[in-house]
């Protein structure tokens, strides 16, 4: 790693990630999207090689940059638990690894080790407060019960996907606080709007006292949506992401509750990327694995902001303030969405 550091220093860093999602999926597009507008301001060289949904297609892109000119860092995902597979990969190469979104699980690192020990070019990771989402999100969904019973519906993401599992972990902590709650049944809606729309038809007419409906992103909840108008049923709902749609459907109030931030993320782990090449390695601030508590719950006022924000074709922050050169002293980074709702 002394070696490409040294590389690195003399000339732009390059990082490739390795996107699991659709090349045309307005998520994972914009999050790139972030991404690139923080290399421009680190001086980075950014590829990004998108896995359209697909464990063979994601896989066959590690071995398209495994097979040529290795980048100084990889930035992968840890979909369906594939990240072992990953580091088995490029273990002995010079090329630094960086978990970013979703990392290894507790189960997973115990049988090959963390990051920076048996795979000593995992660098690190750095992930969003999924848990904490889902927590905040079922907490403000159930408030909407008045304390009175309800019947909750959860969809989940895809099945193996960390991000998933631990946000419907934060609703069951939530449900755990609120025993006049009973949640009748949660399912794995894929991510997608046809999925759980799917879903939805068939599992709304048989839990007719269904008020509430928990959602892990945007689009399983508009699915969910779809069936409820079709049933002439009304229903609360609460749902993550930060696409226009989901922010003026919160705007509209058809959407109560919305948690977002995240989209910043892979931004800031550019950040990180481009202090560790310049020799200012991030786990003086905040240590090799991070938590980013980026996601929070937005209002009405602060989902037309983020609108008007992210509608721009820049977001007209300059991403160097975050790094450790502007600010020396350790502490850890905080690549918030605060200042884009002022």
């Amino acid at each position: 790693m002394c070696c490409a550091l040294a590389a690195a220093q003399s000339r732009a860093p390059s990082v490739v990630f390795l996107n699991p999602g659709f090349s045309d999926e307005p998520f994972w597009v914009d999050y790139s999207r972030y991404m690139q507008d923080a290399a421009d301001d680190l001086g980075i060289e950014l590829t990004v090689l998108y896995g359209e949904r697909d464990l063979t297609r994601m896989l066959s892109n590690a071995r398209q940059v495994l097979e040529g000119e290795h980048p100084d860092y990889l930035i992968f995902t840890n979909e369906q638990f594939q990240g072992p597979v990953l580091l088995r990969l490029f273990e002995g190469t010079q090329v630094g690894l960086f978990a970013l979104h979703s990392t290894l699980t507790e189960e997973q690192q115990a049988l090959i080790g963390g990051s920076r020990e048996r795979h000593r070019n995992w660098l690190g990771s750095l992930v969003p407060n999924d848990e904490e989402a889902g927590y905040l999100m079922g907490r403000e969904l159930i408030a909407l019960s008045s304390g009175k019973p309800a019947d909750l519906l959860a969809f989940a993401g895809v099945k193996q996907t960390p991000s998933s599992v631990l946000r419907l972990a934060g609703l069951q902590r939530a449900l755990n606080e609120a025993p006049h709650v009973r949640l009748v049944q949660a399912v794995h809606g894929e991510w997608l709007e046809q999925r759980a729309y799917e879903q939805a038809v068939s599992l709304l007419p048989r839990y007719p006292e269904v008020s509430l409906v928990w959602s892990a992103n945007d689009a399983m909840a508009f699915g969910v949506m779809q069936a409820a108008a079709e049933q002439n049923r009304k229903l609360h709902y609460s749902a993550v992401n930060n696409s226009a749609r989901v922010l003026q459907a919160r705007m509209d109030g058809q959407i109560e509750v919305l948690v977002s931030g995240h989209f910043l993320l892979g931004a800031c782990a550019m950040v990180m990327l481009g202090d560790h090449a310049r020799g200012l390695d991030f786990i003086e601030r905040g240590g090799k694995d991070q938590i980013a508590r980026l996601l929070r719950t937005v209002d009405g006022r602060q989902s037309q902001q983020l609108l008007m924000r992210l509608g721009q074709a820049d977001l007209e922050m300059d991403f160097r303030q975050f790094s450790a050169a502007s600010q020396p002293q350790p502490q850890g980074y905080d690549c918030s969405i605060a200042s884009l709702l002022d």
